[in-house]
């Protein structure tokens, strides 16, 4: 049995993160979204939100699941049994970001990394620019799964009430 793991923020998760984790299934029995957190950014939603919301993107979807990454991708990989990490590439700008993380992990387990390219029609879906929108009142319903733009509602009236 193979086992992927698709590691990220999912900050939100996006319409574009499903596509890569259905996709990804065409070489692994399972596919696992990683949700992390990313000292670098801003998160909108705290580490428990997003691991809820990735769940249910990938509820009913056979062999997708997500779990939280407390640490590092490579030590989750081993408790997971993992045989390959897959990221979705939008563009060089990915590509350029995720190779030196690709190289580290397999300088540190020896777990190669798969880049699946994203779908052309999704490519413009960034979870950052999904939250500059949604921060501005703009509806985002059609970039992420069902339930995330419900999400920013709640954000939106919880601010509104500080």
């Amino acid at each position: 049995m193979t086992i992927a793991v698709f590691p990220g923020s999912f900050d939100p998760v996006t319409l574009g993160h499903v596509d890569i984790a259905v996709r990804a299934r065409a070489f692994a029995d399972e596919v696992i979204l990683a949700v992390g957190f990313n000292a670098s950014k801003r998160h909108a939603f705290d580490p428990a939100q997003r691991l809820a919301m990735a769940e249910a993107a990938v509820e009913g979807l056979d062999g997708v699941r997500a779990v939280a990454m407390p640490g590092l991708l490579v030590d989750l990989c081993k408790e997971l049994g993992a045989d390959v990490v897959v990221k979705g590439l939008r563009g060089e700008a990915d590509f350029s970001a995720e190779k030196p993380m690709a190289l580290m992990n397999r300088s540190l387990t020896g777990i190669e990394t798969v880049f699946v390219l994203g779908d052309p029609a999704l490519t413009h879906i960034a979870s950052s620019l999904v939250k500059d929108v949604a921060r501005h009142g703009g509806d985002v319903t059609d970039l992420v799964p069902p339930g995330v733009a419900e999400a920013f509602a709640g954000i939106h009236r919880t601010e509104e009430q500080q």
